[in-house]
């Protein structure tokens, strides 16, 4: 334990602005729920109009959450956000905690760290202190948004606990993924697969067989039931199963060499391959997990949406209020509700696009891309890699996007041919999604220090305009910065070529802008 104050303390500097990022955006995913949901279903009649629609609808009840929550205003607004937002602050745990242990471990940060008076397991105290604080903050967010647009104090409360509580449990599975794995990817990749068989779990439980909810730890949050039952008790198994975990998690330390994992890497091929030889082939291969597990994931979401999309005509005749929040309003309502959460997976391959192409970043300063470059591998041919991955595999997801939409909606309707034809609808915010990842590119090039910052602001004020400007009123002037504002709202509008054509030059010249200024700059700053 020597040592955890003092770490605690130097990694709240460190976490000084991504971590408010995190926990403002939780509180800003219930903040816009509340106030839509209580504006669209103030009284009992609505409420009761709404539960009678979705009540049948598995689909959605798959993707929400029991319908046992609909008995009040409190507890539809639980049922809209409660999953998705313990997804946010799971994510926000796991690198939380994936960062101050395996990945200072792995970077050699942590072995500087314990050469002092530090304990040996300071470092994972002081992660999990860290992620026990953010929750509480985001639990106390939380319930001053809820009971802030009017919500009721005890199951604001509730509501709030529960999110913490699914955000700690993840916080301590992380922790022990960081003593079983030997590498951050490892770390990341083992909890997001947890994060997303509990989502799974969660909704095969709440559509069919209820006792897989209970397999599920944000299955145990919203059985809660906030503004409603309001039984604690899950609360406490969810406190208890983290405590369970890091108890695993400080005896599996306590087993394991420093440096290294209980699941020790296995030795790689004698002689590599001839793709290996090449640096896209290198780029290729460090990222084609991440590739591989983004496109099946957005895959996957884009079933369930395509799955709503036989039944959202019926659900917005019953609740008509809903088509404002629709591009186009009620005049087309499928096309609109296609155009719309096409766009979502058009945001999400930005986030992967920007995630690849900061990568390079991190093989800079982690001293790994300078041996390459001392070869005869020249600098644009190696960021230029990684710049493939990006592109590239950003189409690939927002191709599983369109497809994976497509193919359910095809299927609920009759017509497998839409498969194809949302396909090609992706294919139309494929431009802004490069513009996107050509901003990232071009700090990357320049002011290579900003680059994660720029990356990620670019991303979210996309998703901001793209899907809250009407919640937010925000003037036309403030959204003709973000790139797919200037491309028709496939398959809602016409598509024209000029603005796909012009947008991508923009891209292609961001692109090489960033290509230049790398080239001129020192590597590793």
């Amino acid at each position: 334990m020597s040592g955890t104050r003092t770490l605690l303390r130097f990694s709240l500097r460190q976490e000084r602005v991504r971590l408010p990022l995190w926990i403002g955006g939780a509180g800003l995913l219930v903040l816009v729920q509340s106030t839509q949901s209580q504006s669209l279903y103030g009284t009992a009649e609505e409420l009761a109009k709404l539960r009678a629609t979705l009540g049948g609808n598995t689909a959605v009840i798959a993707m929400s959450g029991p319908v046992g929550l609909l008995d009040s205003i409190g507890g539809e607004i639980v049922f809209e956000i409660f999953a998705f937002t313990s997804i946010v602050i799971a994510l926000m745990n796991m690198f939380l905690v994936g960062r101050h242990t395996r990945a200072d471990e792995e970077a050699g940060r942590a072995e500087l760290i314990r050469s002092a008076r530090v304990g040996r397991r300071a470092p994972v105290f002081a992660a999990l202190w860290l992620a026990a604080l953010a929750d509480l903050t985001v639990g106390v967010l939380v319930f001053a948004v809820a009971t802030g647009t009017g919500l009721p104090v005890a199951g604001s409360a509730l509501f709030a606990a529960a999110l913490a509580g699914v955000g700690l449990l993840f916080a301590t599975l992380t922790a022990v993924a960081a003593q079983v794995f030997e590498h951050a990817r490892g770390v990341y990749g083992a909890v997001g697969l947890a994060i997303g068989a509990a989502f799974m779990l969660r909704a095969a439980g709440d559509a069919g067989n209820t006792a897989l909810s209970w397999a599920s730890p944000i299955g145990w949050g919203q059985r809660t039931f906030p503004y409603g039952q309001e039984r604690w008790w899950p609360v406490l198994l969810l406190i208890g199963t983290a405590v369970a975990a890091t108890g695993i998690a400080l005896v599996a330390l306590d087993r394991r060499d420093f440096g290294a994992g209980l699941v020790r890497s296995r030795p790689g091929r004698p002689r590599a391959s001839r793709a290996l030889g090449t640096p896209i082939g290198l780029a290729w291969r460090l990222q084609r997990g991440s590739v591989i597990g983004w496109v099946a994931g957005v895959g996957v979401l884009g079933l369930a949406y395509g799955s709503l999309g036989d039944s959202i005509e019926q659900y917005i005749a019953d609740n008509p209020e809903v088509a404002e929040f629709l591009p186009g309003g009620a005049s087309d309502v499928v096309d609109a509700y296609l155009a719309l959460t096409v766009t979502t997976g058009a945001l999400l391959a930005c986030a992967f696009g920007v995630a690849a192409a900061l990568r390079a970043r991190s093989e800079e300063t982690g001293g790994r891309a300078e041996p390459l470059l001392a070869t005869a591998v020249s600098r644009a041919a190696w960021l230029g890699s990684h710049l493939s991955v990006a592109l590239a595999g950003s189409a690939l997801v927002l191709l599983a996007a369109g497809f994976g939409e497509g193919l359910a909606y095809g299927l609920t309707v009759g017509e497998p041919g839409q498969a194809l034809r949302m396909t090609g609808v992706a294919l139309v915010y494929l431009p802004a999604v490069w513009a996107v990842v050509a901003v990232a590119v071009l700090s990357l090039g320049w002011q290579a220090r900003a680059a994660v910052a720029v990356g990620w602001v670019a991303v979210g004020y996309c998703a901001v305009v793209q899907l809250f400007a009407d919640s937010f009123r925000l003037p036309d002037w403030s959204q003709q910065a973000s790139p797919f504002v200037h491309l028709p709202q496939a398959p809602l509008e016409t598509v024209t070529a000029a603005p796909l054509a012009v947008l991508t030059a923009v891209a292609a010249v961001l692109l090489a802008a960033g290509l230049a200024g790398f080239r001129r700059r020192d590597v590793g700053y």
